[in-house]
């Protein structure tokens, strides 16, 4: 085991130097300037100032020169300065808005996985009765809707339609990340996609296990009904939600621009998508880089899970 997880992070250097040339080259073939102010009616800078900040960032050396730099560089986690926030490093913004992103998305999985998983085993072993028809309706609607309509739809019933048929706020505020009331809506609205897809991922592995032959045999053995299915057919069944739990979870943990904008979450999310649209090169490579780092770490993760969950299944 500690073989495997030493070869799979050796293996992640050059899968990260890989992303990082194809990011780098990509951002830098791309149309525009990030000495240019995006703003609308903003007054474009003077070539001299244009030159002035060029230099400065080492914008005019040749791109072979300036991604061995950055290289360098951010093998010390120095990742330089932001364009856009010009007195802050980028360093300093991920270690202020990466674990309120980390915090939400962990909330938003834990929700998802708690409820999906079971509503999906439900769902499977009551085919076509309400449980099932339920957990259908969940998994459309999560996957339908935007994270951002559903915060919408949250804010209106929860916040404003609701205290006027009970009397009182459930929830008497939105917006922030002061306290536990903050994290609620934000971490429903992020966390019903996930939970419609694993439901339906579980509910579609859990079926396809109850059809073999092994758990025909043990009913036939007679075995009560919830040990046939708790003991036998849903270690088998977890394999397939398992596989896609971990990317989700690196990409819900990373950061989500609409969630974050719409209940003012400090995260990540609205720091990224900035920069994509000021093409802040620091900003963008760095919060590539944490997704690649944080996505091969969930899938060394779900690798080892596998054996947990079965240990039929051995890594070599």
């Amino acid at each position: 085991m500690a073989q495997f997880i030493l070869r799979r992070l050796i293996w992640l250097v050059p899968t990260l130097l890989v992303i990082s040339l194809i990011t780098f080259l990509v951002m830098h073939a791309t149309p525009g300037s990030p000495l240019q102010p995006t703003a609308a009616n903003a007054n474009p800078l003077p070539p001299a100032a244009q030159e002035n900040l060029m230099r400065q960032y080492g914008l005019d050396r040749p791109l072979y020169e300036q991604y061995v730099i950055f290289v360098w560089k951010a093998a010390r986690l120095d990742f330089g300065t932001s364009y856009v926030y010009r007195t802050r490093e980028v360093t300093d913004i991920l270690r202020s808005t990466f674990p309120v992103s980390l915090h939400l998305g962990l909330m938003a999985m834990a929700f998802a996985v708690f409820i999906g998983v079971p509503l999906g085993v439900m769902a499977a072993v009551r085919r076509n009765g309400f449980i099932d028809y339920v957990a259908s309706v969940v998994a459309v609607l999560g996957v339908s809707f935007p994270n951002f309509v559903v915060a919408i739809f949250l804010i209106v019933t929860v916040v404003l339609l609701l205290p006027n048929l009970i009397g009182f706020h459930i929830i008497p505020r939105t917006g922030g990340w002061t306290g536990p009331v903050d994290w609620i809506l934000p971490t429903i609205a992020l966390g019903l996609q996930p939970l419609g897809i694993l439901a339906r991922y579980t509910r579609s592995a859990m079926i396809e296990v109850l059809n073999q032959d092994f758990i025909r045999t043990a009913q036939a053995k007679g075995l009560a009904h919830r040990r046939v299915v708790v003991g036998h057919a849903l270690k088998n069944g977890l394999i397939p939600p398992l596989t896609i739990a971990g990317p989700m979870f690196a990409a819900i943990a990373t950061g989500s621009f609409f969630v974050e904008s719409v209940f003012r979450v400090p995260g990540m999310g609205r720091f990224f998508v900035e920069s994509m649209l000021s093409r802040d090169y620091p900003m963008i490579m760095a919060v590539i880089l944490l997704y690649g780092v944080f996505l091969a770490v969930m899938n060394i993760l779900v690798d080892v899970l596998y054996g947990v969950v079965d240990p039929r299944i051995r890594l070599s």
